[in-house]
């Protein structure tokens, strides 16, 4: 009998328990939870636009050897082969200790340049509940100038063979063909030739990525010196060319007015005019490892 008159309350309340239930499953089926964040990849296809580093940096435990090449003037005419026969090259290694700290060593022909650099990523592109509008690193390098003194009569201090170079990457993809980044620069030289000459330099550099195809795109970059005796004396860099992805290789095949490779130079001491034929074909080979788990 006492079961009797409890029957009603015990199905009230079970029914109550069940529109509960019933109304938090129509509020989730009607989106009531937040917005999962959504991180922006590939904004390029490699660590580099074309000269200068990109956004991109090797993923967690990815080692990246890199060859880049630059030939001669194509104005050297048949006989030089329009610049074959003349080379210009850097070796490099770059190592992701993170999914947001690289480093990178590397060696050049160019001033028998050897560097070093650090590349972190402070923001990365995103939308829904965080929103993102770009991708941020910071880069910073220092190279070393190994050539022989020239003037062995004075005292040569180690510290005049340094340079260094300090970059924000700001990037954003737009969509999935279309990437850009900006990049102020300061390039610090400790030793300069003459009095006159600037030990620090400004520039601004610009570069972007047209996907053509799944596999291949078309990249462009450009640095502006602003104004000052470097700028007066030397060129601004200009680089077009293309990426080809295969398989675990990036080649990345170009064509600049700048010789040296790395950033601690063809930003400062780029000698070509495009106008006058001052143009080298190179090219970048980039290949993979993965040596650690993610």
């Amino acid at each position: 009998m006492n079961l009797m008159k409890r029957l009603p309350v015990i199905l009230l309340l079970a029914g109550l328990v069940q529109g509960v239930s019933a109304q938090d499953d129509l509020m989730n089926m009607l989106g009531d939870d937040k917005p999962a964040t959504e991180y922006t990849y590939a904004t390029f296809k490699t660590t580099r636009v074309v000269l200068n580093h990109s956004i991109q940096s090797p993923a967690k435990g990815d080692l990246l050897f890199i060859i880049s090449h630059h030939f001669g003037r194509l104005n050297q005419g048949a006989y030089d082969l329009f610049g074959l026969d003349q080379a210009t090259i850097r070796f490099g290694l770059e190592y992701g200790i993170s999914d947001r700290l690289a480093i990178g060593i590397g060696r050049s022909t160019y001033k028998k340049l050897y560097d070093g650099f650090v590349k972190f990523k402070l923001l990365q592109q995103s939308s829904g509940e965080k929103n993102m509008p770009v991708s941020i690193s910071y880069f910073g390098s220092m190279g070393i100038n190994s050539l022989k003194w020239e003037n062995t009569d004075r005292v040569n201090y180690f510290s005049s063979r340094l340079s260094f170079v300090h970059q924000l990457l700001i990037a954003r993809k737009f969509n999935s063909s279309f990437s850009l980044q900006l990049t102020p620069t300061i390039v610090h030289r400790n030793f300069v030739p003459l009095k006159e000459d600037q030990n620090t330099v400004f520039a601004m550099g610009a570069g972007g990525r047209l996907k053509l195809t799944q596999r291949m795109s078309v990249n462009a970059e450009y640095f502006y010196l602003l104004p000052g005796k470097t700028a007066d004396e030397f060129d601004n860099s200009l680089s077009i060319g293309f990426d080809i992805e295969t398989g675990g290789h990036v080649f990345q095949l170009f064509f600049t007015n700048s010789v040296p490779i790395n950033e601690n130079a063809f930003i400062t001491e780029t000698q070509g005019d495009w106008l006058k034929g001052d143009i080298y074909f190179g090219f970048n080979i980039t290949r993979t490892f993965t040596l650690g788990r993610k």
